[in-house]
């Protein structure tokens, strides 16, 4: 009959590493700001300037959160200016000037409930397509009507 000894399996524990430390080779980390790119709607954009660590010795990069962020924030931005597309603050205006909710929109255009909040807070972009519908709703009197009869 086997006894328990009560330590439980074995694990390995691994080395602390300080904050500055490459998360591959352990080396230390150098600030470095330089081109990285993100994919937006399916595209690889390209950030210039983009603060971030870097590895001397394996080449690895590491994004702090808020970099990481902002990063995220300029590459929408960048897409957004590339094919023209309206802002997060020109599709809320858009909304509002209807009095519409964002669900209500959402529901409009046959979107999920959270799309609508994601435009409006620059977490994601809109496709060109959606662009237009919108443009559409902004520009031509009716539009919306006739979205409420036949999409609703």
């Amino acid at each position: 009959m086997k006894t328990n000894s009560g330590s439980g399996p074995q694990t390995k524990r691994r080395a602390v590493l300080p904050d500055d430390a490459c998360p591959e080779c352990g080396n230390p980390m150098r600030e470095k700001k330089g081109r990285l790119t993100l994919p937006v709607n399916g595209e690889e954009i390209v950030v210039a300037g983009s603060p971030h660590l870097n590895c001397p010795k394996c080449d690895e990069v590491v994004l702090r959160f808020d970099d990481a962020r902002k990063l995220r924030q300029r590459a929408l931005e960048i897409y957004r200016q590339t094919y023209g597309l309206l802002s997060a603050e020109e599709i809320r205006s858009i909304r509002e000037r209807f009095w519409l909710t964002q669900a209500e929109l959402a529901r409009l255009l046959r979107l999920g409930a959270n799309t609508i909040s994601r435009w409006e807070a620059g977490r994601n972009v809109q496709t060109a397509s959606m662009d237009m519908l919108l443009r559409v709703i902004r520009d031509l009197p009716g539009s919306l009507d006739y979205l409420r009869t036949y999409a609703a």
